[in-house]
């Protein structure tokens, strides 16, 4: 995804964006009964609000989310949400952007923001005892931003260079190469990040004129994990962001993106190895296929691994991976000196998949596996807040995310195998590299 580039400027953001995967330090469904009953909901004048509890937690953690994503923005001011926000977070009216950053740095908080496909991100991290304070300071400067001209400059400037940055590295332009191969006439091609010719065209006068579009209750969505009362919650965001206009925002589904065939895109450009990236569809957060395709491609990973680089020798890192979009996809990518081969092992694992139904043991296992190594992303409160929103803006709901490890579990060898044959296809594939040696046949099927 495009938004991987940007992380380095949101830290805390990008886990709240990103988080994918499940609730718990421990794997039994009692204690996902247990955590889902720590959560609570209520709305401020069309304001959705989750908290979870977390008793005796020293910190909290969670921000405001804004709805829309990429259907907010337009080819002629793409990046004009993200940067309005990371803009908004330096200073307010009344608080200066010094005050802001003194008073953040002296009690540890952070205040940062991001942008996605599906939603952007104002993210809060702070400790209980500080929370009132931070929230004041959160509260000023989403409210009423002070969007100085200097501060404008240097965060336009921040994401020009993360741009050339992402331009430079061939596996960011091979993603850049298979977005807009993808995302053709799809919403998602309009680039949260922007583009170099719309940064460069954006004003203090239409972050503002933006910023009071954006700015109503029925776009937005409050998520907080941490030990904090529900009716002090509440009181606060009443004097505050309660009192913003509720508008008329609905969400709307995306439109489906075209896997009607397979394809190939190759880009000739002189480079030590040549980089394969296939994209192919995969079900969204909500759909009851998501747990067979997210163990499908975990055993795709494994077995490409194992047959790429451990049998073959032809990559270092060899990699399938699954997104968690509202339209989703996943993909099979690989860097070599010997592509078709390469791709070649890579369709055959994928054959595999579809065509055979694999021992429940090694089902389990690698969903053991899976699982362990979310349960480990989820410790932090930041974590827990990014996956009840991500859930409950694109998911279905927040409770949905309580039930991602008993799906997990319930899935058996042939659901592999539908998702396999169901999904697993039509591959449209993007190469940056030598083009000369390419056949054609091995990639588009």
């Amino acid at each position: 995804m495009r938004m991987k580039y940007f992380l380095r400027f949101a830290p805390v953001v990008a886990i709240l964006i990103t988080s994918v995967s499940v609730f718990a330090q421990t794997g039994n469904l009692e204690n996902f009964t247990a955590q889902a009953a720590l959560v609570s909901e209520f709305e401020v004048n069309g304001l959705k609000v989750i908290l979870k509890r977390r008793p005796n937690s020293p910190t909290v953690a969670g921000g405001l989310f804004v709805r829309g994503g990429a259907r907010n923005i337009t080819d002629k001011n793409a990046g004009i949400e993200r940067l309005m926000l990371a803009t908004a977070v330096e200073a307010g009216k009344n608080l200066p952007r010094q005050s802001v950053r003194r008073e953040l740095s002296s009690m540890g908080s952070v205040i940062s923001a991001g942008a996605s496909n599906d939603y952007s991100a104002v993210s809060l991290a702070t400790t209980k005892n500080d929370f009132p304070r931070a929230f004041e300071i959160f509260s000023e400067v989403i409210l009423n931003p002070a969007f100085a001209e200097d501060d404008i400059k240097r965060n336009r400037d921040q994401m020009l260079t993360g741009l050339r940055e992402a331009g430079a590295v061939p596996e960011a332009a091979l993603e850049t190469l298979q977005d807009r191969i993808i995302y053709a006439g799809h919403p998602y091609a309009n680039d949260v990040n922007g583009t170099a010719a719309t940064l460069g065209t954006l004003t203090a006068a239409d972050l503002r004129a933006y910023h009071t579009k954006m700015m109503e209750t029925s776009r937005l969505l409050f998520v907080f994990v941490g030990d904090l009362d529900a009716e002090q919650l509440k009181t606060r965001i009443a004097a505050t962001f309660g009192k913003l206009p509720k508008g008329i925002y609905k969400d709307q589904p995306y439109p489906a993106l075209d896997f009607s065939k397979g394809t190939l895109d190759a880009t000739q450009r002189s480079l030590p190895t040549n980089y394969v990236k296939g994209v192919f569809a995969a079900p969204a957060l909500d759909s009851p296929d998501y747990y067979a395709m997210r163990v499908a491609m975990s055993l795709l990973q494994t077995l490409v691994y194992q047959e790429v680089r451990g049998r073959l020798q032809l990559s270092y890192a060899p990699d399938a991976e699954i997104d968690s979009l509202a339209a989703n996809t996943a993909n099979i990518s690989v860097s070599t000196n010997d592509p078709n081969t390469a791709t070649s092992a890579m369709l055959a694992q994928i054959r595999f998949l579809q065509e055979r139904d694999l021992n429940s043991g090694i089902i389990d296992e690698i969903s053991s596996f899976f699982l362990t190594r979310y349960y480990m992303g989820q410790e932090t409160s930041v974590a827990q807040a990014g996956e009840l929103a991500k859930y409950e803006l694109i998911g279905g709901g927040w409770r949905k995310s309580f039930e991602f490890l008993n799906g997990v579990r319930s899935v058996k060898p042939p659901d592999i195998r539908t998702v396999g044959k169901k999904d697993m296809r039509n591959i449209r594939f993007a190469y940056i590299g030598d083009t000369s040696g390419i056949n054609r046949s091995i990639y588009v099927q």
